[in-house]
């Protein structure tokens, strides 16, 4: 039997042998991410950094199938059809990393790929009961609701994917916590695949951080929104209880608060919602003047504490959690209408902006 610990150490090996592989087939090949509008590196990255993600994760998989016995209690059918949907929306995001995919094509795409697990006998939550609410029952549409939470959490991945670093370290917080909340509740196969998947985006971050080396395209960042989305889904919405439909939301909390205010901002201003833009919260906080790393790790903190607050939901302490949520709800805010600041945040952006002048003048 391979144990978690082990588990975990041979996604993260697989992510770092590979991934130096990725980039020099991405040089060798062409597949690079140039400087633009809207890109903030200055010099061109390759972006094969997907295919890295999706070996080493499918590899460990595979190992655990073989020589993992709790691994073979249940869901042979559904990983079939995870790997089938996640195959082919990875292979969509290559396309769309080389040539480009239009954003109406690539969404049709996504949501073949989220029906292809109910084929295969994904759950299908049809009552969640939330707390002072009571039983929500869903009905036939659990089935469009698991559609629209696999969607909604590709491009939630997706869209977070805007600085070195940030959607593979916020992937691996999540899956981390994921993973906890499905071990939790028996669920094996699902607490195995989440610590694969967040051993996968450790690895990954060595060479994704910023600096980065490599980028892991929309290849990378909607396969891990997939498998978060599918498994989660399967580990953890199976049951009734209100840690199955809290815990992803919360661990997710930051970038699908993220997508959601990119569409009321895009709504309001009359453009399309899947229309790009720099009003991202990660787009904001250089703004204030804060570097990516600063910019990251202030996201990797409000990130950690939406994680705390499902911990903190596992165990019914609904009052502590809310407040840490609100707080955060604050922060985040306070980025969206540009009124966040951190000590002498203002003074590097003038100096920012002073050196930018002088380059332009010489």
């Amino acid at each position: 039997m391979i144990p978690y610990i082990l588990t975990f150490f041979l996604a993260a090996i697989f992510a770092l042998f590979l991934t130096p592989v990725a980039i020099k087939l991405a040089d060798k090949w062409g597949i690079m991410d140039y400087p633009g509008d809207r890109r903030i590196h200055k010099l061109p990255v390759p972006r094969l950094g997907g295919a890295a993600i999706y070996f080493s994760f499918w590899l460990v998989v595979l190992l655990n199938m073989i020589l993992n016995e709790a691994f073979n209690n249940d869901g042979h059918r559904i990983i079939l059809g995870l790997f089938i949907g996640s195959t082919i929306l990875f292979a969509v995001g290559i396309v769309d990393d080389i040539k480009g995919v239009r954003p109406r094509y690539k969404f049709l795409w996504q949501l073949l790929t989220a029906i292809i697990p109910l084929l295969f006998g994904l759950p299908v939550p049809y009552d969640v009961t939330l707390p002072l609410i009571g039983t929500i029952h869903f009905g036939f549409f659990g089935y469009l609701f698991v559609v629209l939470w696999i969607v909604g959490l590709v491009n939630t991945v997706n869209i977070s994917d805007g600085l070195d670093g940030l959607a593979a370290g916020i992937c691996f917080f999540a899956s981390l916590i994921l993973f906890w909340s499905a071990k939790q509740i028996g669920m094996l196969t699902a607490s195995f695949m989440m610590l694969a998947l967040a051993g996968v985006a450790f690895g990954f971050l060595f060479y994704n951080y910023n600096p980065a080396k490599i980028f892991m395209g929309d290849s990378g960042s909607m396969f891990l929104g997939y498998i978060i989305g599918v498994v989660s889904i399967w580990g953890l919405l199976k049951t009734a209880a209100v840690i199955g439909l809290v815990v992803p939301l919360l661990v997710m909390g930051m970038p699908i608060m993220d997508l959601v205010f990119a569409i009321i901002r895009r709504s309001w201003k009359g453009v399309s919602i899947v229309r790009a833009d720099r009003g991202h919260l990660h787009h904001r906080l250089l703004d204030v003047g804060l570097t990516q790393r600063q910019a990251v790790l202030v996201l990797y903190s409000i990130s950690f504490v939406f994680g705390l607050a499902a911990i903190l939901c596992r165990y019914e302490l609904w009052y502590v959690a809310l407040i840490l949520i609100l707080i955060n709800l604050g922060i985040i805010l306070s980025i969206v209408f540009r009124k966040f600041n951190l000590p002498n945040s203002r003074r590097k952006k003038r100096s920012n902006i002073k050196k930018e002048y002088s380059v332009q003048k010489r």
